[in-house]
């Protein structure tokens, strides 16, 4: 710590810092642009200048930038200084010389930064005259409005997309005194982070275009605490309603997870849950031939009392996507032997197997944060950018770790940027890819292998007996692959924060475990390795933990006649196995389903209950890391919708099993004492009779307006808040409207900061961890003894004449199920097809974009092909779960190609 001066009092700050994050983490208004706690600072728009003292009998001192001036030990500064003052309102006044002035109908308008600063910065009065530059704005894309007009050349944009996210196609073009920020042509933006662009940008140039569509004033937005749910990684999100509908989802900082970003799947997959397929009444099939309409909710349970009191037998099958709360209810309504996690079978093993590795193993479970700070990575199997894509943010900020290590010796702070890059200049610390395909993050990689699955665990293993003469060898590799695997370990053994990076993305158990026997090497040989395995779904790791059965157990208990009626959670059966399975299993029982979509399953169900997404419910998810975070309902539910785990509590009403839950916390109590392995889930988020100076927390803001305009066709009085008693949180303006605990944000403002930029006010540091702690709470920490290496080491891999082995390709916008219902995703999704070298698809006479026809698992495909040139021989390339793919989830198949026009 060192002690500093500001208006001649001293503060104690942490070592190390500029004065604008000084002055920001201790309270002070100071204005800004170019910098961004994420970004650093670069020096470029000169508003945050303070002026700095010699000592105390400096009476005169200098005007300095204070994001380029290191908060060192005596500094004396004033923020307030009339000098300091007049050049802060001065350059404010430059940078809106070109600006439109148009606050009344920008989509930023109420939570814009320009608008903050320039109130803070006593810029009341436009003095300028003349005529003000124009651009043409360009089509973006589905997500990204564009209006330069409102530019002030910040150049946080440009740092964002290009220096910390790795786009190519952002880019910065100037002629004379005009700068322009876009593409070099119309175009949807290539990277999968550019909805940041939104929240980056600190005025109106980049605002999400699908909340355009729907737009209202911020401040007329309800908005609660939520995570996301479309895929494991658990990233934080704040969720915004008006009028009944989700209007936009935005990023929640949790630094141990997401921090200040999110993809854009997480972004803008939400608009599933306005559409027209949702479930909003109970459907009842009353005779087999029948169709399905639409009964009450007291109907519904009625039929399903009597339905279930004279059933053989019950089976559930859950769902990696619904919560623990939901999963568990229904565990305890058929019983733990008769409860299926409701994954394939493949996927439900590697499930298992990951949750194990990580409670049983020595290797610490790295968080999003730590893998950010690694400086040496392995990754073995998985695209990241695909099937975990702020994982691979992530690891583009790991590769900067060990370069970065040079600075202190050159005497440049990290937080300087423009000097950091230049010191750096294109240097990387170690990060190995071994992929099937090739991936967005490979030119950030030292070296790219790429081979079958079973070729990735092998070199996987052979690392790991390179650094333990413990760990098993795989014998019989190539050259390339043995001189591969010593630069890996030479890298991993002498670096500071080592780690691995796999997961469950090619379903292959060998490669996770080869990861796993890495990284106890690691530990063994006293380096501090982290490892870093990733699930497909939201709560694949609760699934996991919680445990259950596997789908063939449930079609052995129908066919046998064990169970007549199956209880389907949330969970589209047909992209879980082959049609022909899911046919006769829904054919032979009563088949009940609770879920919040329409889909392949529920049009064969006898009973359809509609179900809460995220923004109508709430409940309790476990990312891969083994993180439970908790998420809130940010609208009422419509028609008869409910809550899954409610549903089930009703069918059983008065029964020991499920009948006495009321509230949410009810069912964690539960749940805790039956699972040991959820001790502390309750933690993970203050329960619902938490209050804040005998308030709840209030969703909606308050400069919250026209509420009895809302319903004025109706009736000009003000209508009652909907009651929420299983959270903290009130449907109403009226509440606590502070700085609640960090689980329980519901929005980021702080008088004079109505932007997202109000986050600085909430962290106890800027940077650092939100005050009162990062949202969430471990259920999964290193085991205490060093685990057993595996020993099986696959077989060598070779290709088999006429056929190929098929591995999954995940697509960041279209394989998964619940995003891939938002409009603005499908546009951007990729057709089906199946995937193939070059040198394959010249020896079966095909070229891209020619049709093969394809038997895989007992089911014939006629695709498009696509040349992939990382592919190697004898490998074919699936994408996994776009329409008409569903269902082939069955790793390590071989199919047959040829060409469409054989027989």
């Amino acid at each position: 710590m060192v002690r500093i001066y500001i208006e001649n009092e001293p503060y104690e700050i942490e070592e190390g810092r500029n004065l604008l994050e000084a002055c920001l983490s201790l309270g002070f208004d100071l204005p800004y642009f170019c910098w961004h706690p994420a970004l650093h600072a670069v020096g470029a728009c000169r508003q945050c200048a303070v002026k700095q003292f010699k000592d105390e009998n400096d009476t005169r001192g200098k005007i300095v930038m204070s994001c380029m001036t290191p908060a060192a030990a005596g500094t004396r500064i004033s923020i307030n200084d009339p000098q300091a003052r007049a050049f802060r309102a001065g350059v404010i006044e430059w940078l809106m010389l070109n600006h439109p002035h148009d606050c009344p109908v920008c989509d930023e308008g109420g939570e814009c930064h320009l608008q903050d600063m320039t109130v803070m910065s006593g810029h009341a009065y436009r003095r300028y005259r003349g005529k003000k530059r124009t651009f043409r704005n360009q089509d973006l894309g589905p997500f990204i409005n564009h209006e330069m007009n409102r530019c002030i050349q910040c150049y946080r944009c440009l740092r964002f997309y290009r220096d910390y996210a790795g786009g190519p196609d952002l880019g910065v073009f100037s002629i004379s005194h005009q700068v322009f920020f876009g593409r070099h042509e119309d175009g949807a933006l290539e990277s999968e982070f550019s909805g940041n662009l939104v929240e980056i940008c600190p005025t109106g140039v980049f605002t999400d275009k699908s909340f355009k569509r729907h737009y209202t004033r911020k401040w007329d937005l309800q908005t609660a605490p939520s995570v996301c749910v479309h895929c494991g990684l658990g990233c934080n999100t704040i969720s915004g309603e008006r009028h009944g509908a989700l209007r936009r989802i935005r990023n929640r900082y949790n630094g141990e997870v997401n921090g200040y970003f999110l993809c854009d799947r997480g972004r803008y997959g939400y608009e599933f849950v306005n559409s027209d397929q949702r479930l909003r009444h109970p459907l009842l099939r009353k005779t087999k031939a029948g169709r399905l309409a639409a009964v009450s909710g007291q109907a519904a349970l009625e039929h399903l009392r009597e339905m279930l009191a004279g059933s053989r037998g019950i089976v559930g099958i859950g769902s990696p996507r619904a919560t623990l709360e939901a999963n568990f209810a229904l565990r305890s309504l058929v019983g733990p032997a008769r409860f299926a996690a409701g994954m394939s079978d493949a996927d439900l093993k590697l499930a298992g197997a990951t949750a194990a590795i990580l409670q049983k193993g020595a290797a610490r479970s790295a968080s999003l944060h730590e893998v950010r700070m690694s400086d040496a990575v392995l990754l073995l199997g998985e695209d990241a950018s695909n099937y975990a894509p702020l994982l691979a943010l992530s690891l583009r900020q790991s590769v900067r770790r060990g370069p970065m290590q040079a600075l202190a010796g050159l005497g440049i702070p990290e937080w300087d940027d423009a000097a950091a890059r230049d010191a750096i200049q294109q240097r990387k610390g170690p990060l190995f890819l071994a992929t099937p395909a090739a991936t967005r993050i490979d030119d950030i990689a030292a070296r790219t292998y790429r081979a079958a699955p079973d070729e990735l665990a092998r070199l996987g293993f052979s690392v790991a007996s390179l650094l333990s003469n413990r760990a098993p060898q795989a014998e019989g590799l190539t050259g390339e692959a043995l001189g591969l695997a010593g630069e890996i370990a030479a890298a991993l053994a002498g670096a500071e924060r080592p780690l691995i990076v796999s997961g469950a993305g090619l379903g292959s158990e060998a490669v996770i475990q080869a990861a796993a026997n890495v990284a106890w090497a690691l530990l063994e040989k006293g380096r501090p390795a982290g490892l870093c395995l990733t699930l497909p779904e939201a709560n694949s790791m609760g699934l996991a933990l919680m445990g259950g059965q596997s789908l063939g157990r449930v079609w052995e208990a129908v066919d046998s006649g064990e169970a007549d009626t199956v209880i389907i959670l949330e969970n589209d059966l047909y992209r879980r196995a082959a049609p022909s399975l899911i046919d006769r299993l829904l054919a032979a029982s009563h088949v009940i389903v609770i879920d919040c979509l329409k889909s392949a399953t529920v049009e064969k169900a006898e009973m359809v209950l509609p179900a809460a997404t995220f923004a109508e419910g709430e409940g309790t998810l476990v990312n891969s890391e083994g993180r439970a975070q908790r998420f809130f309902r940010v609208l009422p539910p419509a028609g008869e919708t409910r809550e899954s785990w409610r549903w089930l509590s009703d069918m059983t009403a008065g029964s020991p099993a499920a009948g006495a839950w009321q509230t949410l916390d009810d069912v964690i109590a539960d749940l805790e004492g039956a699972l040991p392995v959820f001790q502390g889930i309750r933690a993970a988020a203050p329960g619902a009779g938490f209050r804040v100076l005998e308030q709840k927390i209030a969703r909606q803001s308050h400069r919250y307006s026209g509420r009895t305009a809302i319903t004025a066709n109706i009736d000009v009085n003000e209508p009652q808040p909907p009651p929420d008693p299983n959270s903290p949180l009130a449907f109403s303006m009226e509440g606590f409207q502070g700085q609640p605990p960090p689980p329980l944000i519901p929005r980021y403002w702080s008088p004079g900061w109505n932007s997202v930029q109000a986050l600085n006010k909430f962290q106890g540091e800027v940077g650092g961890p939100l005050r009162g702690g990062d949202p969430g709470r471990r259920l999964i920490e290193s085991g205490r003894q060093q685990a057993a290496y595996f020993e099986r080491v696959p077989e060598p891999f070779t290709p088999r004449a006429g056929e190929w082995l098929v591995v999954f390709l995940y697509h960041i916008f279209g394989s998964e199920e619940l995003s891939s219902r938002s409009p603005d995703i499908r546009q951007l999704a990729p057709n089906p097809h199946v995937g193939l070298s070059p040198g394959d698809a010249a020896g079966l006479q095909l070229q891209e974009g020619d049709r093969a026809r394809m038997e895989i698992a007992g089911r014939n495909f006629r695709l498009p092909v696509r040349l992939m040139e990382s592919l190697p021989a004898g490998v074919a390339g699936l994408p996994v779960c776009l329409p008409g793919l569903e269902g082939i989830v069955q790793p390590g198949n071989f199919a047959r190609i040829v060409p469409a026009d054989w027989e």
